[in-house]
């Protein structure tokens, strides 16, 4: 089978899920997007973990948000799927003139400025911030407004005034820390306003070192997320082992066998 004929026959599954499934039939572009971004974070998670066949699957059920999306689209007269492929299509030509034109340009670097300078000049975006979705995850929103900020100079030189900038975040963190006399160890109360701006300046800062690195924050942190659970589930079987609660441990007993989860997930 053809790519053409296996996409031919997803674009007709998805019309009769439309036609004849009732839950399909109800659905609308609001209630479809939640499950595009879940989609969308699957496909994530399986590229990370170098998982190929998973991948392969959660491609799938992204590209199926794709045909159903356009379908809805198709519905209200705005568009199809043959519009979502030829515009694509013309945009990612029109943005890469050093593959289909006379531009010049060898690094990613350059690439990157070209790319915002056509969507600004060709495209009609109008200011440094210009279509930003302000849906997105707080930590790419954070990303996003650095680059576009980078776009016209204003940004550190290199990882290293980025991390001079953190350092500096987290000074006057403990400082607010300090002054407003929290500890963190209290029960859950307002927070202090200042503590909530400087928190808020740390962690702007840390993607801001991420980008500098290349790092995309979202994914660091969900990586480093999932790591810690892994780990405090492996404490817990050791403590297990041993016939010990680890829920019901001290701290320093605890910490010992979170140790050992590390040294045994290496």
């Amino acid at each position: 089978m053809s790519v053409g004929e296996a996409l031919l026959e997803l674009q007709q599954l998805t019309e009769r899920l439309r036609r004849d499934c009732p839950w399909d039939r109800e659905q609308t572009a609001r209630t479809i997007v939640p499950h595009t971004v879940e989609e969308a974070y699957e496909v994530a998670d399986a590229a990370l973990a170098g998982d190929d066949d998973k991948l392969l699957d959660e491609l799938g059920d992204l590209l199926f948000q794709v045909y159903f999306l356009a379908l809805l689209l198709e519905e209200e007269g705005a568009g199809d799927l043959e519009g979502v492929a030829r515009a694509v299509h013309d945009k990612l030509v029109r943005r890469h003139p050093h593959v289909f034109g006379d531009v010049e340009a060898r690094t990613a670097g350059r690439v990157r400025e070209n790319w915002e300078r056509i969507k600004s000049e060709q495209e009609g975006r109008e200011g440094i911030f210009h279509d930003v979705p302000e849906g997105l995850p707080a930590l790419l929103y954070a990303r996003k407004v650095q680059r576009r900020a980078a776009t016209i100079g204003f940004d550190y030189p290199d990882a290293a005034g980025a991390l001079a900038d953190l350092d500096d975040e987290l000074c006057e963190l403990r400082e607010a820390l300090e002054s407003a006399g929290v500890t963190g160890s209290e029960a859950e109360v307002e927070p202090d306003p200042h503590v909530v701006e400087e928190l808020g300046d740390v962690l702007f800062a840390a993607v801001n070192v991420a980008r500098r690195l290349n790092v995309d924050p979202e994914l660091a942190l969900r990586w480093m997320s999932d790591r810690f659970v892994s780990r405090v589930e492996r404490a817990e079987y050791l403590a297990a082992e041993e016939g010990k609660e680890f829920s019901r441990l001290g701290l320093d007993e605890q910490d010992a066998y979170f140790d050992r989860a590390k040294e045994a997930l290496r």
